[in-house]
């Protein structure tokens, strides 16, 4: 099959639905299918050499509690027809298919199989993909195009299906488990007897590490040979975390700020209890898994993206989100008890199977042909809006 997969994201900037489609368009490929990547992009990315498509100028827009980086161009139409008439795609796979513009043009402009994916949980208050800049009638003659709907985890369909209503399979986001694997070196740094505590994501607020930050205060009275360890980018963040960090008169935190892919295996390697404390708007918990692939127990927030990948007691703990007193509780009584720090390691490990992405793709490919069979024979006609109406 020829596959494109479409971006509405800065392909030079990591995130959760890059990552995902730079692993997908890898696994297809070596599948045989011929696949496109088409997003819009803040530099040249080299990655995927003419297989990829840059569409648009991204900029960034405040979204989730995060930034988005997304084209807002009104002017796409002319090179999303020319790539379209060039490339004659079998399927066209849409990822968050109604954030602006790339994805809600190239649906406009599809005239073959249109799957979309949907990733998120929840939007910003006052700033919602589904809603702007569509009319809900618009959004209605664009969800007539979509022959199928994935979504990540079930908080994303039940998110999604508010704005865009139909049948949703779920197939979650994969990890690639050659690359997360516990036969990776540790880091000799931080080999030194301490128990280590880590933390992997962006230094946005929604991520909770404040309340981390609070709960290690009082882990480090228990455990004075513990350290916990920031990974992440986010430079102006960061600053008042140190700051938090100083007030509380804290030894042994160590920021890293951002790691690259290939170092990022070494940390979960390196530490003893994985910790994610975000407080929501989570659809998934990628970094949930990475941890678990490397046999490492967790402690996490109690929402529903998270819930969806972890069962609490089993790989680990979940704890109410934003409260530092229980998280703090939960990490003491793992690091107390080196026993079932292994036992829920071991479960994790078994856990990451059901992820590997090598089975996400098949499934992916298998709900491809199902959804093409399904589909009409003839040709859509071009859809019809008024010139005034923005790609």
């Amino acid at each position: 099959m020829k596959i494109a997969l479409v971006s509405p994201y800065d392909f030079a900037y990591p995130g959760g639905v890059v990552n995902h489609i730079s692993a997908l368009e890898r696994h297809l490929t070596r599948m045989g299918h011929q696949v496109r990547v088409i997003a819009p992009s803040s530099k040249a990315v080299s990655l995927f050499g003419d297989r990829f498509i840059a569409i648009g100028r991204p900029r960034p827009v405040p979204a989730s509690g995060s930034i988005a980086r997304v084209s807002l161009s009104l002017r796409l139409a002319s090179r999303i027809k020319e790539v379209l008439a060039q490339e004659k795609f079998d399927i066209i796979h849409l990822h968050e298919p109604f954030c602006p513009m790339l994805c809600s043009a190239v649906l406009r402009f599809s005239n073959t199989v249109n799957i979309g994916t949907f990733h998120a949980t929840q939007s910003r208050p006052g700033y919602n993909f589904f809603g702007w800049p569509f009319s809900r009638i618009m959004r209605k003659r664009r969800a007539r195009k979509l022959d199928g709907r994935i979504a990540v985890s079930r908080p994303a369909m039940e998110f999604a299906a508010r704005y865009i209503p139909g049948d949703y399979d779920i197939i979650p986001n994969g990890i690639d488990l050659e690359h997360f694997s516990p036969d990776v070196p540790l880091i000799e740094g931080f080999r030194d007897g301490k128990l280590n505590i880590l933390f992997v994501g962006r230094l946005e607020r929604r991520k909770g590490l404040n309340y981390l930050i609070e709960a290690y205060r009082q882990v480090k009275k228990e455990y004075p040979e513990s350290r916990l360890i920031v990974v992440g980018p986010g430079l102006r963040p960061r600053r008042k975390y140190e700051k938090q960090v100083r007030r509380s008169g804290l030894k042994d935190v160590v920021f890293t700020g951002p790691v690259s892919y290939d170092e990022l295996p070494g940390y979960y390697k390196t530490a003893d209890i994985f910790c994610s404390p975000a407080t929501g708007r989570e659809s998934f918990g990628i970094v949930l898994l990475e941890a678990m692939a490397l046999g490492k127990p967790v402690v996490a927030s109690d929402i529903p993206g998270y819930a969806s990948v972890m069962t609490h007691g089993k790989e680990g703990l979940l704890v109410p989100p934003k409260d530092a007193n229980e998280l703090a509780r939960a990490l003491l009584s793992l690091m107390a008890d080196e026993p079932r720090r292994r036992q829920i390691g071991a479960q994790g490990l078994l856990t990451t199977r059901d992820y590997d992405w090598e089975q996400i793709a098949r499934r992916i490919v298998a709900y491809y042909q199902r959804v093409l069979g399904q589909a009409p024979s003839a040709k859509r006609l071009p859809e019809y809006e008024a010139t005034s109406v923005p790609a």
